[in-house]
């Protein structure tokens, strides 16, 4: 959910084209999801991406506990689910357009997956007080 607030701002400040789950959406949904109205449209486009998310931070948990204690692994661990997103499973999906856009909208979607590594790392949330 906080990329989805990111994705909003930088969009709604012109760095941002469409974003790869709307053009996913687009080329591949079923007619029926193409034929709702726009904003029933985005609501699926932002659950199937919340869905994605959800799989991420999942994956994320298997890694060893020391990795993700580092705090740098998840800012990394974001970049690395974009860099596969742009490098393999968006080409897959016909959805591989890095030539045609702006370094601004690359950036931006590079700064979005920090900060949901951010997140699913837990670095936003205070560290635990331990007990002895």
């Amino acid at each position: 959910m906080a990329m989805s607030g990111m994705r909003d701002f930088t969009a709604n400040i012109g760095l941002l084209e469409k974003s790869p789950p709307e053009v996913i959406v687009e080329r591949h949904a079923p007619r029926k999801v193409k034929r709702l109205a726009a904003e029933h449209r985005s609501a699926i486009i932002e659950l199937a991406h919340w869905g994605y998310g959800t799989v991420g931070g999942a994956a994320f948990g298997l890694l060893p506990r020391r990795w993700r204690a580092d705090p740098r692994i998840g800012p990394l661990y974001g970049l690395v689910v974009w860099l596969a997103f742009e490098l393999g499973i968006g080409p897959l999906l016909g959805v591989q357009y890095r030539e045609q856009r702006r370094l601004a909208h690359r950036a931006m979607l590079a700064v979005d997956h920090m900060m949901y590594g951010t997140v699913v790392a837990g670095r936003l949330a205070p560290a635990p007080e331990v007990r002895p």
